[in-house]
């Protein structure tokens, strides 16, 4: 049985750069997952980061499991990566994205290198 379809558990990252910090989050966008993944918290799908028109990356990438989620709030690697993208963005939630009042919002493909 194919893992993705039977967990499933889609996540939407949402991060707005601080004043001069959108190459800094980029980065920190780059080895977010990979990092998840090192730990074996995320699966190996590929993540899609996309740009809201009034500049917030939107990252969207799968868990590997229930038990995943609540290992990486609980884990000290994961919270310092976390903390370290406090320093660069403002996590914000979907419906403070300029674009959710609208039906089919539409997003660019992000390009963070």
């Amino acid at each position: 049985m194919d893992d993705h379809k039977e967990f499933g558990n889609f996540v939407i990252a949402m991060y707005h750069p601080k004043e001069g910090k959108d190459a800094e989050l980029k980065d920190k966008i780059k080895g977010h997952l990979p990092t998840l993944r090192r730990l074996d918290l995320a699966t190996d799908r590929e993540a899609l980061v996309l740009l809201s028109s009034d500049g917030v990356y939107l990252e969207i990438f799968e868990w590997k499991s229930v038990e995943a989620v609540e290992m990486a709030h609980s884990h000290p690697e994961v919270a310092k990566m976390w903390e370290d993208f406090g320093k660069v963005c403002d996590f914000i939630s979907l419906s403070a994205l300029a674009d959710a009042g609208r039906p089919f919002p539409h997003f660019q493909l992000a390009d963070i290198g």
